[in-house]
């Protein structure tokens, strides 16, 4: 027992101590939820998880990209049912004025609305756009959906434009050049209105299928991000239970090193009543 150096104290004073940082380290994980804070907890495991998250965000904005691709597709495909409409009445009209119960001044009445609608054809495709591209006029032909977390060929999406106006689509005569002021132009006009049809049919089968693999992707994105979430917590996150059950031990260690350490400080004054 020495009077001068209380190596008991001293002893029990190291010992809190480092209770007393091990619970400080319990609480600051619990309070961010995290087992790895900074590159002292886990050098490795800090750096891995730092990808993953940048992935994570990357995943995030390719769901977004193929979602808008999506958008612009339906945007499309709204322009061309509308089309699909138009021609479905040029082509009564046609077959109206094919027939011998009309006048000529009657087949002048039918061309005049059949020219009327050629020309909201050529309207709906010159408005037709998503943010400033125009979708269906054919200014533009191919447009890219960046849909994945790289550069290379498979993370990327196009879809094929053409131009879809009045003196694009059609048979042998196209669209703009078709009349129905005479019996003849009537029956000539049927067969060019079904291949104006056709054009349009083909166009939208093009957007639709590419319209399936972009949704097809979204969720294929979001089941990735979903497993890399789940990996990427289990290098960083805290397990709760783990780190909440090692707290309430170094709580005890806690309060059994004050104890001791008040137990040891009284050593010194110990001895000097034994010499008294």
């Amino acid at each position: 027992m020495s009077i001068r150096t209380n190596v008991s104290a001293l002893n029990a004073q190291r010992t809190l101590s480092k209770t007393q940082l091990a619970l400080k380290d319990n609480m600051s994980k619990l309070s961010s939820g995290y087992r790895v804070r900074s590159a002292a907890d886990d050098a490795a495991g800090l750096a891995i998880s730092e990808k993953m998250k940048a992935q994570i965000r990357s995943l995030d904005q390719a769901q977004r990209n193929a979602n808008d691709g999506i958008s612009l597709i339906q945007t499309a495909d709204g322009a061309l049912n509308e089309l699909h409409g138009i021609m479905d009445r040029l082509r009564e009209l046609s077959i109206q004025s094919a027939n011998g119960t009309y006048t000529n001044q009657d087949r002048l009445f039918l061309n005049d609305e059949f020219n009327s609608l050629k020309s909201e054809v050529d309207r709906i495709v010159d408005v037709t756009e998503f943010n400033g591209h125009k979708l269906v006029d054919g200014s533009e032909t191919n447009i890219t959906f960046q849909v994945g977390i790289n550069a290379t060929a498979n993370d990327k999406i196009a879809v094929s434009l053409a131009s879809m106006g009045a003196s694009a689509i059609g048979g042998a005569t196209m669209l703009s050049a078709l009349s129905v002021s005479t019996v003849t132009k009537a029956l000539s006009a049927i067969s060019n209105v079904d291949a104006a049809i056709t054009d349009i049919s083909t166009q939208r089968s093009k957007l639709g299928s590419v319209q399936n693999r972009l949704q097809i992707t979204v969720a294929n994105l979001a089941s990735y991000k979903e497993n890399l979430s789940s990996a990427n917590s289990q290098i960083r996150d805290i397990d709760v239970a783990s780190e909440t059950a090692d707290m309430a031990r170094n709580n005890i260690l806690m309060q059994a090193g004050v104890s001791v350490l008040a137990q040891a400080n009284q050593m010194p004054q110990v001895a000097l009543n034994l010499i008294g």
